[in-house]
């Protein structure tokens, strides 16, 4: 197929761009290089199978002309993170809700299939876990800006299910928890890899409030490959999927195993939300997904260990870094 992978030059894009050209599929990246990165993109730009447009999903006709001439759409291109969502909380819903229709409304004159990249942010303070893709959504007010990335995550779903409906245009969507692992920054406040830098810097670990909240990380590759297999999962169109690990940890454990397994003396601090973020903050205490409804459409469910995603981490930064790897004092934690 030709694929047209919005956002493909950011942190999960550029690996779903790698594996498809790897799979022989030809694949069209549109980004405005806003968060992505054209060096994400080093192992592709030399594939005769690729194409590299700079630009925005906002743009209604340059979305309608790459769309015209690809047979699918993976939709990545998103306004992320909480630092950013903070600062521009009207970027976040313009680009995120604009963007998606744009990339509905050029498939529906097609058919074109489009795969929806959601967040696990839709399940704001739930407190039922693991969560399920029928459950209730439950948000705060929307005086707290914190949740204006939930709204117009939520408002993309619905599009998307109302486009599949009134229009019979094919699409899935994929609630996406946590992914980290190799090339993922931690400028935005994406937490696994601002922990690892800070580690090998020597920094002080900042956890922000008690630490007590849980996530589940997952690794990109199994992101990537729950994507890869939806492309071929007829079954699954008209579906929401959770993709994510449910292995849990508390932030601060998170913390606490980062600074073992880089060997590092930074000491963890804990600094309230209020002092990061300004007043009124709120967090989710946990957020598991139940992902049995991806594993019997896809027969695949992501199982990466944390252990191993951390230790990718540390290795891509140390590289980057120039530090001589060391051995691994935390590498026999799962076995302990």
């Amino acid at each position: 197929m030709r694929i047209l992978v919005t956002g493909g030059a950011g942190f999960i894009g550029s690996h779903l761009t790698e594996r498809l050209l790897s799979m022989g599929h030809g694949v069209v990246v549109l980004d405005n290089l806003s968060t992505g990165d054209m060096a994400n993109l080093a192992h592709s730009k030399d594939n005769q199978n690729f194409e590299m447009v700079i630009g925005s999903v906002r743009d209604q006709a340059l979305v309608q002309e790459l769309v015209e001439k690809c047979d699918a759409v993976i939709h990545l291109a998103a306004a992320v993170g909480v630092k950013l969502i903070l600062e521009k909380p009207s970027l976040s819903i313009h680009t995120n809700v604009n963007g998606t229709e744009n990339i509905l409304h050029a498939a529906a004159n097609g058919n074109k299939l489009v795969i929806i990249a959601s967040t696990s942010e839709v399940y704001g303070k739930a407190e039922k876990v693991p969560f399920s893709e029928d459950d209730d959504l439950v948000l705060g007010a929307t005086a707290n800006l914190r949740w204006s990335y939930a709204v117009a995550k939520m408002l993309d779903e619905s599009l998307a299910l109302s486009y599949s409906y009134e229009k019979r245009i094919r699409v899935i969507i994929v609630r996406l928890f946590n992914t980290t692992g190799p090339r993922q920054t931690g400028y935005y406040g994406m937490v696994l890899p601002n922990f690892v830098s800070q580690a090998l810097k020597g920094d002080p670990i900042t956890v922000h409030g008690t630490g007590d909240q849980s996530r589940c990380f997952g690794h990109v590759y199994d992101a990537v490959e729950s994507l890869t297999r939806l492309l071929n999962a007829p079954n699954a169109i008209g579906h929401v999927f959770n993709v994510g690990n449910d292995e849990e940890v508390s932030i601060y454990g998170l913390a606490e195993k980062i600074k073992k397994k880089t060997g590092s003396k930074s000491e963890i601090v804990k600094k309230p939300y209020s002092e990061v973020y300004g007043f009124g903050f709120e967090d989710m205490q946990r957020r598991i997904p139940d992902v049995r409804k991806l594993e019997q459409f896809i027969g695949y469910r992501p199982r990466t260990s944390l252990d191993q995603i951390i230790d990718d981490v540390i290795a891509e930064q140390r590289a980057a870094m120039g530090i001589a790897p060391v051995a691994d004092s935390g590498k026999n934690d799962a076995a302990a």
